[in-house]
């Protein structure tokens, strides 16, 4: 079993709803959603080009997908989210636009947030002792011969390359696209996602997502508000 702390907006969220339409499924609830068509495109296509993403469901990722460390209990984890989240300030991203990172496409800030960074290193480091340490195979998957020193730095230190300055938050909606495509898919999603991308958008808590087993689908096991005074919800 793996464990992962991301940020989706909360389950009645516009931006979730949208969000779970689109990729076929809502970690919520673990309920699947028919492909949509959306002009040129048709439910095929796009149930095809959501599907890497689809497994993971609508996040950024703030803490990688991790084994829980030996003395560290699910139970735990949770707890220390609570005492975390409640000491946190939420920020407001004042609007999402459509670009694509490394040939997928993602819902990334329009501008970036150093407010934004500062949450997700503080999450890296509060829950880092929740981490066991990554196994060869592990390792081998992110295929470190790709990263810069940097990134397999923080590989072989945090379970994950791209955390701190390689930090760029970021919210999958496909996997990789070819250059011939792209325009296509981005125009889709622009026109799915429609309005709710002029919103801003809160981030506003946090959640612990589970891989139950290798290949599973991940669905959220608690979400976390961020603030003083805010119960946590058990999903």
């Amino acid at each position: 079993m793996r464990y992962a702390i991301y940020f989706t907006p909360e389950r009645d969220d516009p931006l979730t709803r949208v969000a779970a339409n689109w990729l076929g499924r809502d970690p919520f609830t673990g309920a699947a959603a028919p492909a949509p068509a959306i002009g040129r495109l048709s439910p095929a296509e796009i149930a095809f080009h959501t599907a890497a993403a689809r497994r993971y469901g609508f996040h950024a990722t703030l803490k990688a997908p991790f084994r829980l460390a030996a003395g560290e209990t699910e139970a735990s984890l949770i707890e220390a989210m609570d005492v975390f989240a409640e000491a946190v300030t939420p920020v407001v991203i004042p609007r999402l636009v459509p670009r694509q990172i490394d040939s997928f496409f993602a819902l990334v800030p329009e501008q970036a947030s150093a407010e934004l960074n500062s949450f997700a290193n503080d999450v890296v480091t509060a829950f880092e002792r929740f981490r066991a340490p990554l196994t060869e195979a592990e390792i081998e998957r992110r295929s470190p011969d790709s990263l810069s020193p940097q990134q397999f730095r923080n590989l072989y230190q945090w379970g994950y390359p791209y955390v701190f300055e390689a930090f760029r938050f970021h919210m999958t909606v496909t996997g990789r696209v070819s250059d011939a495509e792209a325009p296509r898919i981005c125009g889709a999603i622009e026109e799915f996602f429609g309005a709710v991308l002029d919103e801003p958008v809160a981030v506003d808590g946090m959640a612990l997502f589970v891989e139950p087993e290798p290949g599973a689908p991940f669905h959220i096991r608690s979400y976390h508000p961020l603030g003083p005074r805010r119960e946590r919800k058990t999903a």
